[in-house]
């Protein structure tokens, strides 16, 4: 792909902003040094709009723009029940999660299960945590990354693995969390506008139309409309197509149904993957833990809800589009069996002048993931391992260097790890399945620790180790059940592990671990509208497309 002088000019002003406002933000008075406060909780001063936008900008990134464009060219508008019911999801977890989590003073969710059951919980959980966010998640973003610089500039994989480590080390490291909220809020900008860019321009693509000559795709963007572009994929792939890809609940029948399990993603697994993800998960959650209040708190994750609900436009329908090119021989298939190729592939045929925005918007969401995984790494193992295991009495200052220290110990695994995820089809998938690992009995833990007040530590940690031998064996046990179906069975069997420990100790359990404050779960009337919103259009979508 050629980028022409525009783009490289848009692409290195968004690199000199983030860049600039990281270093900035995270300029130190003189004389005075961060604190733990101040570096794992951006000194707890976010407002609503930066908690939502660091949110969005932290969850989206590679696996997504790349990984879930994939899945939407393979499977069509049902992969997208991962944004839907992640804003459903959001919705819950502002109303039930973080005024517990706010509640305690918690900085970190390990900190939350020691103070709920014990140590040995805290202590298995950060292990498990820090495992699959650095070889899982962090090798994952950083693979898909540098995939999508191959496809685009030629750039060879390790070193685009390389370019984009340094890219978020620049700031993060130094900055922590501040800088890292800070700078989601430019990323965020980039990412949605680019990418709704990126969408309008493909939609122009396959109203104007492509001829292959010379075994060569030419594009005739000058004649294009974005509405016969609309008309062209939904006459195509629409529901009264031969070759529906806006189904949002997949029949068995379906090739795809093992991924998307027909009822199964309403009220099944996708739930303990959501939930888990957006109620439990120390690289999410870390952003509403550093807002001004409860009520900001609450106000970011329904905007981020908000968010959600768009970012179908931006990061499923462009895998969708790409399938209608090559179905309809618009252009040449360059995807072979490599769904994740899709979205790159699209890219490669914008127009110079919107190339550069398409690509910052891709890299923002890279950098931005990055930087966030790497700041929850470092606060998991600084302030839930090392304090508790190597040094109790560190400084604040101890543990913002340890934490420094964690960081880029942890981004050089991963850039070693990553190259080993090119024999993968669909990247998306791959990182959902490994999680559900984790989220079953994670997700079973936190929710017995909120409220069930027999719930002790014995059961909290049969869970811990049991969501791993259960998920293990109905992988190799019973193949034919679908992952997701799996999460939902896992997370079942560990709820009855806790319940059986709880029945059968004889150990109380100080209920005032889970006695709360009157009036603790009250919302503001901002929060009940914008959450009857968006549960209405949620509604809609799947009543049209179900």
């Amino acid at each position: 792909m050629n980028f022409d002088v525009i783009d490289i000019v848009v692409f290195v002003l968004y690199c000199v902003m983030v860049i600039g406002l990281g270093l900035w933000v995270s300029r130190e008075k003189k004389g005075v040094k961060k604190n733990a406060k101040d570096y794992f909780l951006a000194s707890k001063a976010l407002p609503w709009w930066a908690v939502g936008a660091s949110l969005i900008a932290s969850n989206i990134s590679a696996e997504q723009f790349i990984g879930m464009s994939g899945s939407g060219f393979a499977i069509g508008m049902g992969i997208a029940s991962y944004e839907f019911m992640a804003a459903l999801t959001l919705i819950i977890v502002a109303a039930f999660f973080l005024p517990i989590y706010l509640n305690r003073g918690i900085y970190t969710m390990p900190q939350f299960l020691e103070q709920r059951f014990d140590k040995r919980v805290k202590s298995v959980m950060a292990i498990f945590w820090l495992v699959v966010f650095i070889f899982v998640n962090l090798t994952s973003i950083l693979y898909l990354g540098a995939l999508a610089m191959k496809n685009m500039m030629g750039i060879d994989l390790m070193w685009g693995i390389v370019i984009l480590a340094l890219f978020a080390v620049v700031y993060s490291i130094y900055g922590g969390l501040k800088a890292v909220a800070w700078t989601d809020v430019i990323q965020v900008v980039f990412l949605i506008g680019g990418g709704l860019i990126t969408t309008y321009v493909a939609f122009k693509l396959l109203g104007g139309g492509a001829s292959i000559v010379d075994g060569q795709t030419r594009i005739a963007i000058s004649e294009g409309n974005f509405m016969e572009g609309v008309r062209e994929m939904w006459a195509s792939v629409g529901p009264d197509s031969g070759d529906n890809k806006f189904k949002m609940i997949l029949e068995k029948n379906n090739p795809n149904y093992s991924e998307l399990p027909g009822l199964g993603v309403l009220i099944g697994g996708l739930w303990v993957a959501n939930l888990y993800y957006w109620g439990c998960n120390q690289y999410i959650i870390q952003r509403a833990l550093a807002s001004k209040s409860l009520d900001q708190a609450q106000k970011g994750l329904v905007f981020a809800g908000f968010l959600k609900l768009l970012l179908p436009l931006i990061i499923v329908i462009p895998g969708i589009i790409c399938y209608v090119m090559i179905k309809d021989k618009m252009i040449v298939d360059t995807i072979g069996g490599t769904f994740d190729n899709a979205y790159p592939t699209l890219l490669s045929m914008i127009p110079v002048g919107i190339r550069g925005v398409a690509f910052a918007a891709l890299i923002a969401a890279i950098v931005s993931s990055l930087a966030s995984m790497m700041n929850s790494i470092s606060s998991i193992f600084t302030l839930d391992v090392y304090k508790s295991y190597f040094d109790k009495n560190i400084t604040d200052t101890g543990s913002v260097k340890v934490g420094r220290i964690a960081s880029v110990v942890a981004l050089l695994i991963a850039i070693t790890v990553a190259p080993v995820l090119s024999n993968l089809d669909q990247a998306f998938q791959y990182i959902q399945e490994f999680t559900g690992f984790v989220s079953p009995g994670a997700l079973a833990i936190f929710l017995a620790g909120f409220f069930y007040k027999k719930a002790n530590s014995n059961g909290a940690l049969a869970a811990a180790i049991g969501t791993f031998v259960f998920s293990l064996a109905f992988k190799f046990l019973l193949p034919g059940v679908p992952f997701m179906d799996r999460m939902g069975y896992t997370f079942l069997l560990c709820i009855l592990l806790i319940v059986l420990f709880a029945e059968f100790s004889k150990k109380k359990v100080d209920v005032e671990k889970v006695t709360y404050p009157k009036g603790l779960f009250k919302t503001s009337t901002g929060f009940k509208v914008g959450s009857a919103i968006i549960i209405i259009l949620l509604a809609v979508i799947y009543i049209a497309w179900w």
